[in-house]
């Protein structure tokens, strides 16, 4: 008989606390039942029920072996549920959590294509600068930009970015233009209050030396589009990506600071827990991001 059959019986009767009840759960006869039972004592050699005219109940053994027969079961039921899961159509409400300037000017005006094509799945994009637990936080996946801190999360590759610094034209007209990473302690720089590395910027001289410029200024503010729009205004200098800041480059509103240092490229991340195994629906919007953003960056956007 099969293994898994007998564990399952076993395991039934416990639960329904008889024959009759298991039969009736299983959708099999009373006799196919025991017959089940009584192979899977012979097998193993033990009497796992003791059975009275009133009611069956484990034995000592047989409930230590009903723990870890349930876990199998449990366990092969959910194998049976992945595979039918991973060949059934995306679908399902997906959690997504996003560094809000990225979402609101890259992610949100894509995401009715996707519906479009997906739409079986819901989406829930929760728009913030913090750093999300995924799992204990309930979230699908993230989109995250820079060096990924946590090593135990899966990740695949989206496209890049640059950070540069900027300025408006008639801000450099006004206060002059710097020249080199020092020259910057005379300017009025504009702070991004949600950075991890507190209010420093890490620049890299033309030498290929690192260096640390501390970003106290005029304005802090935890949004990168109003950073942007401040300098666009002509209030300062501000370390941007170039999602942020390429088409008011183009547009000429605003100009990079020093060329001659060179920039710094950051990787845009999908990530999501681990597991050999990805939900349908995040497959689906990951496969969707690659394709959105094939033409876009590092500084192309």
């Amino acid at each position: 008989m099969d293994r898994l059959t007998e564990m399952e019986a076993f395991a039934t009767v416990v639960d329904q606390g008889g024959f009759t009840d298991a039969a009736k759960k299983m959708g099999i006869s009373k006799s196919a039942v025991s017959k089940h039972v009584s192979a899977l004592e012979a097998r193993l050699g033990a009497r796992l029920l003791n059975r009275t005219t009133r009611r069956v109940s484990p034995t000592e053994i047989g409930l230590a072996y009903y723990d870890r027969a349930r876990r199998v079961l449990n366990d092969a039921g959910e194998a049976d549920a992945l595979v039918t899961s991973m060949q059934s159509a995306p679908s399902g409400l997906l959690r997504i959590s996003v560094a809000t300037d990225f979402g609101v000017n890259h992610l949100s005006p894509v995401l009715g294509e996707f519906l479009s094509e997906f739409p079986d799945i819901t989406v829930n994009m929760v728009l913030n600068n913090r750093y999300v637990e995924l799992i204990s936080e309930g979230f699908d996946m993230a989109v995250r930009i820079g060096e990924l801190e946590d090593s135990t999360l899966r990740a695949r590759k989206l496209t890049e970015t640059t950070k540069r610094m900027v300025g408006a034209p008639a801000y450099f007209e006004k206060f002059g233009r710097p020249q080199k990473i020092d020259d910057l302690n005379e300017h009025k720089l504009l702070h991004y209050s949600n950075q991890s590395n507190g209010a420093v910027w890490k620049l890299t001289a033309p030498s290929g030396e690192k260096r640390q410029v501390r970003t106290a200024g005029w304005l802090t503010v935890n949004d990168g589009q109003s950073l942007l729009n401040a300098c666009i205004s002509g209030l300062g200098i501000a370390y941007l990506p170039s999602f942020l800041y390429a088409d008011a480059m183009d547009q000429g509103l605003v100009v990079e600071a020093i060329p001659e240092l060179p920039a710094e490229t950051q990787g845009i991340y999908a990530v999501y827990p681990p597991g050999r195994f990805t939900q349908p629906k995040v497959r689906a919007f990951i496969d969707f991001l690659v394709h959105s953003f094939a033409d876009k960056g590092p500084d192309k956007w």
